[in-house]
């Protein structure tokens, strides 16, 4: 990856404010084209808050998002359409339409913003599915019907339903078991190489920084508390990141480190 590259998602000094408190208070990060970084910070620390005012969900403060060389924040309403076509989003806890199958749901996006035929959206649809590694008949349940990990496929699906270049995921592997997050970790890495994708991932999980991350970034009062590889991040000297890299649950990080 060219370090002198333009990146394809600039933040520059976010303020984002609830009254006159400033959850973030000049957070700044170039992601380049075809990485994943994972954000970590401790909890309350504006990781989501970040992710949703980037995307257009809250409102901001001050700064710029600039999304494909364009600021994202000063377009016009049509122009702030054409842009989030080219980006995929996976909450936390997947936000499928519980009244749609996971095809429709897939097709939903399809539908607000491609003029194509009912059949071709049901091609694409079965295409992204099959895509994320959900079974053909998961297609016609619904999301009352699917376990956890499931969900999170099918968001993912549905996230990447217009081809984006780039997929926003908050917590994708809360709330599933060791083995669904490793398998996720894994399909992620899959797409990655396959699609090109870029991707900025909201995470607590040790192992997806690990396993899926070129860089971390580190968010702490509101601004950016240091960013870099793993290996950097295990040298910080910064007291959460002591605490945060260096405590019980990472004992393996460091022998991990090594390997990457």
């Amino acid at each position: 990856m060219a370090s002198d590259a333009k990146p394809i998602l600039s933040i520059k000094d976010l303020v984002v404010a609830f009254g006159s408190n400033r959850v973030i208070d000049g957070f700044s990060l170039d992601v380049q084209q075809g990485e994943v970084i994972g954000i970590i910070g401790p909890s309350g620390s504006g990781k989501s808050v970040t992710l949703r005012a980037m995307i257009g969900l809250l409102p901001i403060s001050g700064g710029s998002v600039d999304v494909f060389g364009r600021d994202y924040t000063s377009l016009a309403p049509r122009e702030r359409v054409e842009t989030e076509r080219q980006w995929g989003v996976l909450f936390q806890q997947g936000a499928l339409f519980s009244a749609l199958t996971v095809r429709e749901n897939v097709e939903f996006p399809m539908r607000e913003h491609l003029g194509i035929s009912a059949k071709l959206r049901r091609e694409i649809a079965r295409f992204k599915i099959d895509l994320v590694g959900l079974p053909p008949q998961a297609a016609e349940l619904y999301p009352s019907e699917l376990s956890g990990g499931m969900i999170k496929r099918a968001a993912l699906a549905r996230a990447l339903a217009l081809d984006p270049r780039i997929v926003f995921l908050d917590e994708p592997t809360a709330g599933l078991d060791p083995i669904g997050a490793a398998n996720f970790d894994q399909l992620l890495l899959s797409l990655k190489d396959t699609l090109g994708l870029t991707v900025y991932m909201v995470t607590h999980d040790l192992d997806s920084l690990v396993t899926v991350c070129d860089r971390i970034a580190a968010l702490g009062k509101g601004k950016l508390l240091k960013v870099g590889t793993m290996k950097e991040m295990l040298a910080a000297d910064d007291p959460w990141l002591v605490e945060y890299f260096h405590g019980p649950r990472a004992r393996h990080l460091e022998a991990s480190a090594n390997g990457i």
